[in-house]
């Protein structure tokens, strides 16, 4: 289908249905002891996990009547009000990325041999290639703010350092249209940098900002590495989560939420061996993807050989599926979270589980975005296709990307 093609909206689903034992209030333990506190009801609504496409609370239906989820990961709450996704579009339009991006480019400051702002030449790199941000959002060296006179002017140091990695030498080959060989490069890189980092700062933020929609101001395949002396807000939100919810239930919270997803499966993107890919229950951007180790993992550098190849081909699976979903280079910020380190290395971190995030914009062709204004910066996130819709989408696309497929279609003279 062309490129810019509204989704169209799905037919009414079957009622939703509580698996028996399973929905709020009913939850079940791997060790079969119930879950504390699960089913609260959030403005009335008991609409739990247990919840799926196919019968279930009276007159209730997910996919038509809007309702509330908790993301426990934040301790939060999404409006979900997937009845709007029928609304017709009047609004901004995006232009598509940009497909004719030269393999290399001598004025661009991340190829190989280029010359960068500082005046440094790159290397003639062949794999990957990391380099300090010659625009540091973090420097090691700088000096702490004074004490504060008033507790409503706050200020703390902030000490770091901030690195630059291109996943590869050419400008034209995203991370899905890389080889599992290259990805896997990439990978090995990460938990290279998360180590040598992690040694000394409590904090390392890898993530990746893909196409101009989410700021990227240039093309080549890279991503960025920040390192702090304090751990961000994310960071420290997940840790009382998770912290709390394992105090609580005696798991670590994103083990269990793995496993209760693999069993279910309506909100599964892909998975194998190792990993999955869900669009969580409370998502917040309309494809959002949650990726998620199998067993208990807390930091990238913590994989084993196996984990990071099956994790190689389970990220290039995700990514074209991303990618066909327009049949664009599919938008998005992406990035890891595992267990603080630094002086946390010695403390028992056991609450946290590694995993990705994935926040693409993109809501129902490749020019129309979700925008986080309005009621979701002045009350709360609101969304309006279910988590469920659209794993189903993902779910049905092809794992061959859409150029490779134009190629072979070229081939055969189609």
């Amino acid at each position: 289908p062309p490129r810019d093609r509204p989704v169209e909206a799905p037919p009414p689903p079957a009622r939703l249905r509580r698996r028996g034992g399973e929905g709020p209030g009913r939850g079940r333990g791997r060790e079969g002891k119930g879950r504390k506190g699960w089913g609260r009801a959030h403005g009335g609504f008991r609409g739990g996990g247990g919840m799926e496409e196919a019968g279930g609370g009276r007159g209730f239906s997910a996919s038509e009547h809007q309702h509330c989820r908790h993301n426990p990961l934040r301790d939060e709450w999404v409006l979900v009000s997937a009845h709007r996704v029928r609304r017709p579009w009047r609004g901004q339009l995006e232009q598509p990325p940009t497909e004719d991006v030269p393999r290399w480019d001598p004025a661009n400051p991340l190829c190989p041999g280029a010359t960068r702002a500082n005046g440094e030449v790159n290397p003639h790199y062949e794999g990957t290639f990391v380099f300090p941000n010659d625009f540091p959002a973090l420097q090691p060296d700088s000096p702490a703010p004074g004490d504060s006179d008033h507790p409503l002017f706050q200020a703390a140091a902030a000490r770091g350092v901030c690195k630059v990695m291109c996943f590869h030498p050419w400008s034209d080959l995203t991370l899905p249209l890389m080889s599992l060989a290259e990805i896997r490069t990439v990978i090995d890189a990460w938990a290279e940098l998360a180590a040598e980092l992690g040694a000394s700062y409590p904090w390392v933020q890898i993530f990746e900002n893909k196409g101009e929609m989410m700021g990227c101001s240039n093309p080549h395949p890279h991503c960025q590495v920040w390192a702090s002396s304090f751990l961000p807000n994310e960071a420290r939100l997940e840790e009382r989560t998770q912290r709390q919810y394992r105090d609580r239930h005696g798991v670590p919270m994103l083990l269990e939420y793995a496993e209760q997803e693999a069993r279910r499966k309506e909100r599964l993107v892909v998975e194998n061996e190792d990993w999955l890919v869900v669009v969580p229950y409370w998502a917040t951007w309309p494809f959002q993807t949650l990726l998620l180790p199998r067993r208990h993992v807390l930091r990238l550098q913590d994989l084993c050989d196996s984990e990071r190849d099956s994790l190689a081909s389970i990220m290039q699976r995700l990514l074209i599926k991303y990618d066909n979903l327009f049949q664009v280079s599919f938008p998005y910020s992406m990035g890891w979270h595992g267990a603080p380190t630094g002086p946390h290395l010695q403390e028992d971190c056991g609450h946290w589980q590694l995993h990705a995030h994935y926040y693409p914009p993109l809501l129902r062709s490749a020019t129309v975005r979700k925008f986080m204004v309005g009621y979701e910066m002045l009350a709360q996130a609101q969304r309006d296709l279910t988590p469920e819709q659209a794993a189903e989408r993902l779910r049905s696309l092809p794992e061959v990307h859409y150029k490779q497929r134009r190629r072979d279609g070229e081939g055969c003279g189609v």
